[in-house]
């Protein structure tokens, strides 16, 4: 068997080695979560909320020393780790307080002959390929409902946060789900690809558009649910009505370096009325240039290093790029000399969309800021993209932000807010960011598959 190292990307030292999975156990994983699905299915729905009931307890009790892992392995500086956790625990109790709900069988005609209702049934063996960048709140929104539904989950961690997977893994275990209903598949893209081979009853993928198209065709032909949270290019627009502009700016900012960047829902491009805009880009850069970038492991950590090596370089090409096309780099966008992935989050101004860091995913600590004279020109340039997951408005005017956010085609709008999930909403993206839906009740129904019931005596 092969084996991989875990890398701490604040230091570039190996963590771990790990054994990687290959085509002959991973079959021999998706064998022993085939044979227990059903005996799991049976199990009566209380029970199996229990058991994650008892799970998110543990989340809780185990907080240090998770967070400290994750933190390692990606980089998230600590108590962005701590949040990370306590944000998949609110994600959590919104299962546990409404499953039961939305999985109950329906009654839609009690009178007459026949009698009709609808049953909720699992799906079966579901694939659960999960991304880095939230490990925690991406991994609960689909193995969290699919195990309540009475599916057995093969869940594979991305390689960069198998330490993670394998604790969540190891806290399920313990807190009762069977080992056979929950399997973990180590290792990269490889890997990955072998559970596509498989015969599944769904696939559940969060990551790179390119991947997700990948995995949409090759497993079209099995005719089974196939929901994909893919990347996005996500806009924020300031308008001349803000009352607080250096509150704006401090939200945008945190929309932009959060997590460093590396969230799906990152703002990734701002335009900001020409009136207000001088205003907003001082605010700004100064608040940018003021973060504290460092050790993870410090409390007190705005900015850790990225998670990746590779991504590095991607982003200093797209500062490049927009900088040969006449862009002014006001802050940042330097690679610190130190071990480490460590990136000073950049300010771009005097950006258009020739420039790829306005058209092209960054997934990284890097903004351009476009000035604009009219609500018109910012939502074409907002609607200007393949992508379609966020969009967020600031404006006091909540009537102008409805107008303007109704022409978004994107699964989540913001006004007065950005870069925000909630459990009781649907997350969801169009177009190039993605199909389906995960969270509130459509998050619960998408791991099972309704039965229609003609009941006549």
């Amino acid at each position: 068997m092969s084996t991989f190292n875990v890398i701490n990307p604040a230091t570039e030292e190996v963590l771990a080695t790990l054994d990687e999975d290959n085509q002959q156990t991973i079959q021999e994983k998706y064998n022993l979560v085939k044979k227990e699905q059903a005996a799991w299915a049976e199990v009566p729905l209380t029970d199996r909320i229990n058991c994650i009931r008892r799970f998110d307890q543990a989340l809780g009790e185990q907080i240090e020393k998770l967070a400290g892992i994750l933190s390692d392995e990606v980089g998230k500086p600590i108590q962005q780790a701590r949040n990370e956790i306590n944000g998949a625990r609110g994600r959590i109790a919104f299962f546990l307080n409404n499953s039961e709900k939305w999985l109950q069988d329906e009654w839609m005609v009690l009178d007459g002959a026949t009698k009709e209702r609808i049953s909720y049934e699992p799906l079966g063996v579901i694939a659960n390929i999960s991304a880095w960048n939230y490990p925690y709140l991406v991994g609960v929104n689909v193995f969290i409902p699919a195990l309540i539904g009475g599916n057995a989950v093969l869940y594979k961690p991305s390689e960069f946060s198998s330490l993670t997977g394998l604790a969540i893994r190891d806290l399920l275990y313990q807190s009762g789900i069977p080992e056979n209903v929950f399997q973990v598949v180590l290792g990269g893209g490889l890997v990955g690809s072998y559970l596509l081979d498989l015969p599944l009853n769904g696939y559940y993928f969060t990551g790179s558009n390119r991947t997700g198209k990948i995995i949409a065709s090759k497993v079209a032909e099995k005719m089974v649910p196939c929901q994909l949270e893919l990347g996005g290019k996500d806009p924020l627009y300031v308008t001349d009505e803000v009352a607080d502009i250096n509150q704006v700016a401090a939200a945008a900012l945190e929309g932009v370096v959060y997590n460093n960047g590396q969230s799906c829902c990152a703002v990734e491009r701002i335009y900001v009325h020409e009136k207000v805009y001088d205003d907003f880009l001082k605010s700004f850069t100064e608040q940018a240039s003021a973060l504290k970038i460092g050790n993870p492991k410090e409390e007190g950590i705005d900015i850790g290093p990225l998670t990746r090596k590779e991504q590095l370089a991607f982003i200093l090409n797209q500062i490049q790029d927009a900088q040969n096309k006449g862009a002014e780099l006001i802050a940042g966008g330097y690679r610190l000399q130190q071990p480490g992935y460590y990136m000073a989050p950049a300010v771009l101004s005097n950006v258009n969309h020739s420039m790829s860091v306005m058209k092209e995913e960054s997934f990284g600590p890097v903004i351009g800021i476009q000035k604009v004279s009219s609500d018109a020109e910012a939502i074409d340039l907002m609607k200007d993209t393949s992508y379609g997951l966020t969009a967020a408005v600031y404006t006091s005017n909540e009537e102008r932000a409805e107008k303007i956010l109704k022409q978004m085609n994107t699964g989540t709008v913001y006004w007065n807010c950005c870069d925000r999930v909630s459990a009781n909403l649907p997350w969801s993206g169009r177009k190039d960011s993605g199909l389906g839906s995960t969270l509130s009740y459509t998050g619960i129904r998408a791991f099972v598959q309704p039965k229609a019931w003609h009941l006549r005596k």
